[in-house]
């Protein structure tokens, strides 16, 4: 069975910055790419950054490019966002999902596989 558990949330101002975790079992980051979504209030789902398992190459959604890092250990296959310059509008619950992006849509997509998500809220 796919586990997927995304730990490191919680409460900090603008500005700060947080990093999550997200610990990954019954498949491998060989197998499918890493990534990060989120789900804010009232809002849909949405992808946030997917890092390639074939070339090491990340897509970061545009709300956080430049403020969002994307990396894996692929040995202890966990998978981390380091999230800095936070803005009140990153506040959201984050799930880590293998994902895909599709480079003519510019965008990244889930496979529907879903585990328990972190909450980070950000104050203004």
């Amino acid at each position: 069975d796919v586990q997927l558990q995304a730990s490191g949330g919680g409460l900090v101002q603008a500005g700060g910055s947080l990093r999550l975790s997200c610990a990954a079992s019954g498949f491998t980051f060989d197998d499918y790419a890493i990534g990060w979504f989120r789900q804010a209030p009232g809002k849909e789902r949405e992808g946030v950054s997917c890092l390639s398992s074939s070339d090491g190459s990340a897509f970061y959604a545009d709300s956080v490019k430049g403020r969002f890092t994307i990396s894996s250990d692929n040995v202890k296959n966990t998978a981390y966002l380091q999230m800095n310059s936070l803005k009140p509008e990153d506040t959201a619950i984050y799930y880590c999902a293998p994902c895909y992006t599709v480079e003519v849509l510019g965008n990244m997509y889930d496979y529907d596989i879903w585990g328990q998500g972190t909450l980070v809220t950000v104050s203004s």
